[in-house]
């Protein structure tokens, strides 16, 4: 299987590059040879390991929010969402050279003015998120300690939290300076065994019903409040993102052809979304009401949920080079970022620098992304990045508010509007990147026999309005975007007063 895999792998890089040629030579420029290695199977686990987090054991107290069946709709709706979103950015993928997909490449053809305020969202989420984890490692290692050996407590630093926050930052940092996200492979395998673990963990208490003594009452289809179903609704909404990391998934992946990426974006959001389910259903029949945020908590101490405990510290370990990729590539396009002007050429867009980034062979090369980074500055950009990680999670014992308002912002918007306003800007039939995108994909067809190109043309015909129901829903997605960055936002607000 594996060589078959490999086989259809390779022709199906062999294929894309040779159009990839093609459009090239229709354009009299230079052919981009770049081309991935990064096997399909790679790609998913990179990122599931992406999406699934900390969060899924919080998905048992969404439930009891939400009733299990209203919690259920909204993990699959929310999961819905975001693969759509992935899916966006894949289409938006196309109107770019092979190996240069961006958030920051995309801004330039469509909003380049905007490009620095959207990569500073991007680095400021990664870096709240990475942080977060180094924090969960602090929180929950001096209990994994204790849980191994009640005597631990009789060595301070055993279960000092800052300890372990300096003890596991060494081992994050080698793989926090590897370029390539499918150098993180084999932590992510490590990492998804983890998950595995957990789910297995809370399904086991579940079917042998060992929790019922102190179960509280459940909802099936009754919710608790509005206010609490808002409450939860950012968490399971949160609990999907991984848009950054899909532009250098895209680069590096052997195979970019669309029912390739396609069943890569479906795998992933599928995996999740089905670990979410079990997790959430049978946690929340565990316990009740009478669930907390993190379930593996709540069981008996025993060495089976001090294992569950450093499982979650494996998982965070092994994520926070997930959010250092993105969030240095982002760091990097903010420092390069030079206001766009139209002035030289007497404001013709048609020979803006955006145009010329997509176009011009002389440009064709990878735009904020780690392989064009120097050494050195790559060097500069990763170590900053980590200390200044590692002073906040020393400092700051609790990012709760902060990350609130930073997910509710950062997350819905690359989730949700980014992908849904660059493909609405870029497939418009007026822009010139879509109809050199069009040109492109007619030469395509015609290059091939004239039963294949006769083909090509009916069906090009047949999926226009495919096309416009696409760029619609694309508004409509960032549109939600911005009602769930309101509505979380006022959540957050409101709580926060509350509290008060």
């Amino acid at each position: 299987m594996v060589s078959y895999l490999s086989i259809r792998d390779g022709s199906g890089s062999a294929s894309d590059s040779s159009r990839g040629r093609s459009r090239h030579s229709r354009r009299g420029l230079k052919p981009n040879t770049y081309a991935g290695t990064a096997s399909w199977l790679s790609s998913v686990i990179n990122l599931v390991n992406t999406i699934v987090g900390a969060g899924t054991l919080a998905m048992g107290l969404a439930m009891s929010h939400m009733g299990i069946l209203l919690g259920t709709l909204v993990i699959l709706w929310s999961g819905l969402t975001a693969a759509f979103g992935l899916y966006l950015q894949s289409r938006c993928a196309r109107y770019l050279d092979r190996g240069t997909s961006s958030f920051f490449a995309l801004s330039q053809i469509t909003y380049p003015n905007a490009a620095v305020i959207f990569d500073a969202a991007i680095a400021i989420k990664c870096f709240g998120v990475g942080v977060s984890y180094l924090i969960i490692i602090g929180d929950l290692m001096p209990g994994v300690v204790l849980g191994f050996n009640e005597n631990a407590a009789l060595t301070p630093f055993l279960v000092n939290r800052h300890f372990w926050v300096t003890v596991f930052m060494l081992v994050v940092i080698p793989l926090s300076f590897l370029r390539r996200l499918d150098s993180l492979k084999y932590t992510s395998v490590i990492a998804l065994i983890s998950i595995g673990y957990l789910v297995i963990l809370v399904v086991y208490h579940f079917a042998k019903g060992d929790t019922m003594a102190d179960r509280g009452v459940i909802r099936v289809v009754q919710w608790a409040s509005l206010v609490d179903v808002l409450k939860s609704f950012p968490v399971i909404v949160f609990a999907y993102t991984c848009h950054q990391n899909m532009f250098s998934i895209l680069n590096e992946i052997q195979n970019n052809a669309p029912h390739r990426t396609t069943s890569l974006i479906a795998t992933s959001i599928g995996s999740a979304a089905f670990i979410y389910v079990l997790v959430g259903i049978t946690g929340y029949l565990s316990f009740g009401n009478s669930i907390a945020g993190n379930i593996v908590g709540m069981y008996i101490p025993s060495i089976a949920s001090t294992i569950g405990k450093a499982a979650i510290v494996i998982l965070v370990m092994f994520s926070y080079p997930l959010q250092v990729h993105p969030c240095r590539a982002s760091v990097d396009a903010v420092l390069k970022w030079r206001p766009q002007t139209f002035k030289a050429n007497g404001g013709s867009p048609s020979s803006s620098p955006s145009r010329l980034a997509l176009l011009s062979s002389s440009t064709a090369r990878p735009v904020a992304r780690n392989d064009s980074i120097s050494d050195l500055r790559f060097a500069l950009i990763t170590t900053v990045i980590i200390v200044l990680s590692y002073i906040t999670a020393m400092t700051v014992s609790s990012l709760d508010k902060v990350l609130a308002y930073v997910g509710s912002t950062g997350s819905t918007s690359i989730s949700f509007i980014l992908p849904g306003l660059f493909y609405y800007k870029i497939s418009d039939p007026d822009s010139i990147h879509h109809q050199q995108l069009i040109k492109d994909d007619d030469g395509d067809s015609d290059s091939g026999d004239d039963e294949e190109g006769r083909v090509g043309h009916g069906s090009s015909k047949s999926s226009t309005w495919q096309k416009t129901i696409l760029r619609k829903l694309s508004l409509a997605l960032a549109i939600y975007g911005l009602f769930v960055m309101i509505v979380c936002l006022a959540t957050n607000i409101i709580f926060s007063a509350t509290a008060h």
